[in-house]
């Protein structure tokens, strides 16, 4: 047997005892794994087996051919490395079908033609398979402390995948989200294609593993090994899992290194926030740093946070990394800003513009999904996504309408985990009006009597009305989304044309009501609502 490699079938025909034995069937099974050794002179095994294990029997349960068959069948189900029958005393011959049963599914059949001693066969094959255990162990140990000493001076992944070669000797496969393959050794193209196809052979899910590799509750990569030879061993997949968190480990220290050389950028993109640097310097400041636009457009995104109490100790650079882990693997080049906590995210398209903002979205929700916000680290009050912009010269107007579509969810009635401000629509008309006094009296001319009402009555009019109109005065769909029965909705309905007029729904007064029910909602915060018909 090679270092490290597991027990084959084809190995013990070698060994003591085995010198006059011959495969009578299933000899392309011969590269089965043998993981241990059991005598079985019954006719009901199944249940009893856990796969790998090397039968010998003298055949004196399976003189009938039925029951040879059955019991053949239950050995190839239950995956056992292969048969080892005596010849002579029990059995003479061992039947047709048993032998095209054997080949159908390459199960190894071998015959010994002279009585052999089972417990030295047993004994032999035991230690040899614990010695190979233990000597598994003792290089999985050297392996990891190996690594251990590496990981102080290691450069590259590179360098972790060279030192994973030596020690298994087999292709690797490296990849990293949204970037290509790395194999180690290097492939030609061809070879590659070839190794592909196997990969994708059933036949060879043995002779191949995968693991990925998380950074932040987030999966930034995958290893894989392959051996042609030889079927991974355990000894194989515990090196594999080793060498995952020793990448991890390495990426992780790389990356927060990384991280904390940025500080110098959060700095300068705070000052610049502030107008301390013109268009000229930004764009020389990004050129230096090779973030020009390169043909895409660019999108602030800012988003005001918290900590949590008994979570005061966050490392903003680790939330900080977070989020670049996840904006770049989304297509983003992202810039970070800080300034009274609140993030503030320029981000770089680097992909196809058309697809900017559905990516921008599987970002956001993947930052809300992540273990920062789910065990309370860390909250967000909201996301606001300003304005896509073409030229660099924009971007503090994408920054000044991220910062607007914040301010016009916080007095919205139906706030989301983030927005985005061309979709703001009505609000981006509201928001030029944000000074006009005498646009909030015109508001509260037409809807101080239902707010009046609500407040004497709690007749829950205004919201009543909000959603009639948005249903198109569908009573139907209203009644269902305000889950109340039709009759207290024609209650309500008639205490409005009170309030309103019977020519509310009129096309032109509708459509005017509607506007001051959405200026009502963005110019008078909720907490002040109550006071306004008081004054």
């Amino acid at each position: 047997m090679k270092k490290n490699t597991p027990m084959l079938v084809k190995d013990i025909l070698i060994r003591k005892h085995f010198g006059t034995a011959k495969v009578v069937a299933g000899e392309k099974g011969l590269s089965r794994i043998i993981k241990w050794v059991h005598v079985v002179e019954v006719i009901q095994i199944q249940n009893l087996l856990n796969g790998n294990e090397l039968i010998l029997s003298t055949g004196m349960a399976l003189k009938n051919d039925k029951t040879f068959l059955s019991v053949l069948q239950q050995f190839i189900t239950s995956n056992t490395a292969g048969l080892c029958i005596e010849i002579g005393t029990f059995m003479k011959v061992i039947p047709r079908e048993v032998l095209t049963l054997a080949d159908e599914n390459d199960f190894p059949i071998i015959i010994f033609e002279e009585e052999v001693p089972f417990v030295e066969i047993t004994q032999d094959i035991h230690s040899e398979l614990i010695n190979n255990q233990y000597e598994q162990l003792s290089n999985l140990e050297r392996y990891s402390q190996h690594l251990n000493k590496k990981l102080l001076e290691i450069q590259s992944v590179n360098d972790i995948l060279q030192i994973l070669f030596k020690e298994l000797e087999c292709q690797i496969i490296y990849r990293e989200e949204k970037n290509d393959e790395v194999f180690y050794p290097p492939l030609s193209s061809i070879r590659r294609d070839l190794l592909e196809r196997k990969l994708d052979d059933v036949d060879n899910q043995s002779h191949y593993a995968e693991i990925p590799i998380y950074l932040l509750g987030q999966k930034h990569a995958t290893l894989k090994i392959y051996k042609e030879d030889f079927p991974l061993s355990e000894f194989d997949h515990l090196i594999l899992d080793r060498t995952s968190t020793a990448l991890a480990q390495h990426l992780l220290r790389t990356i927060f290194i990384e991280e904390k050389r940025r500080t110098e950028e959060t700095k300068w993109i705070n000052n610049w926030l502030e107008g301390e640097y013109s268009y000229e310097q930004l764009r020389a400041y990004l050129g230096e740093h090779e973030l020009e636009l390169n043909g895409n457009g660019a999108v602030v995104c800012s988003a005001q946070y918290e900590k949590k109490k008994n979570h005061h100790s966050v490392d903003i650079t680790y939330v900080q990394l977070l989020f670049r882990t996840i904006f770049e693997q989304e297509g983003f080049t992202i810039l970070i800003g800080e300034r009274r906590n609140q993030f503030v995210f320029i981000l770089l398209d680097k992909r196809q513009v058309s697809t900017w903002k559905q990516r921008l979205k599987e970002a956001l929700n993947r930052i809300y999904d992540s273990d920062l916000v789910n065990k309370n680290m860390i909250s967000f009050a909201h996301f606001g996504v300003g304005k896509y912009v073409d030229d660099l010269e924009d971007l503090i107007i994408s920054y000044e309408s991220s910062i607007e579509t914040i301010r016009v969810y916080q007095n919205s009635e139906y706030p989301n985990r983030y927005s985005f401000f061309e979709d703001l629509h009505l609000h981006r008309i509201l928001s030029l009006l944000h000074h006009e006094k005498d646009m909030k009296e015109l508001i509260l001319e037409y809807l101080t009597p239902v707010i009046e009402y609500d407040e004497k009555y709690n007749g829950k009019l205004f919201q009543t009305l909000r959603t009639y109109l948005a249903c198109h005065g569908s009573k139907q769909e209203t009644a269902k989304k305000l889950f109340i029965v039709r009759q207290t909705l024609y209650h309500r309905l008639e205490k409005l044309e009170k309030l309103l007029g019977k020519d509310f729904m009129n096309p032109e007064k509708r459509v005017a009501i509607e506007f001051m029910l959405h200026s009502f909602e963005y110019l008078f915060p909720k907490e002040k609502r109550k006071q306004v018909t008081a004054k």
